[in-house]
């Protein structure tokens, strides 16, 4: 009964035909493909480095004597630095401690408060 409003030219299943044995495919067609770019020496072109066009001869150096001079660069500034001032000596002298030492003078400090607020108690009962 349900067959009667459908059409006889129905188009049939797709996998009710047996398939293609692999490899019978025929090959698709080539795509034309664009050139491969030409092989370039990379030891010609060694680049330059960021920042400027300057051609010194620190440009040339490898990566370990370019941080080793920075880093000498900037002891040597901060060594330069640390002669400015007296706060500046002050702090040198505060990240020289040991941490004995500033545990004893926080130690210290804090005796002589309790010292002088007893003292201060006990000039108000007198």
């Amino acid at each position: 009964m349900g067959s009667l409003c459908s059409k006889g030219s129905n188009p049939t299943e797709p996998f009710a035909h047996p398939g293609r044995v692999l490899g019978t495919n025929p090959n698709p067609s080539q795509a034309p493909r664009a050139p491969l770019p030409h092989q370039v020496d990379s030891q010609a072109n060694a680049g330059r480095t960021l920042g400027g066009s300057q051609g010194s001869s620190r440009g040339n150096d490898d990566p370990r004597n370019a941080a080793a001079r920075a880093a000498e660069e900037r002891a040597a500034k901060q060594a330069s630095a640390a002669k400015k001032g007296k706060l500046n000596s002050r702090l040198a002298a505060q990240k020289a401690q040991t941490r004995n030492e500033t545990l004893d003078e926080t130690s210290r400090h804090n005796r002589a408060t309790r010292e002088a607020d007893a003292a201060e108690a006990v000039r108000r009962w007198d």
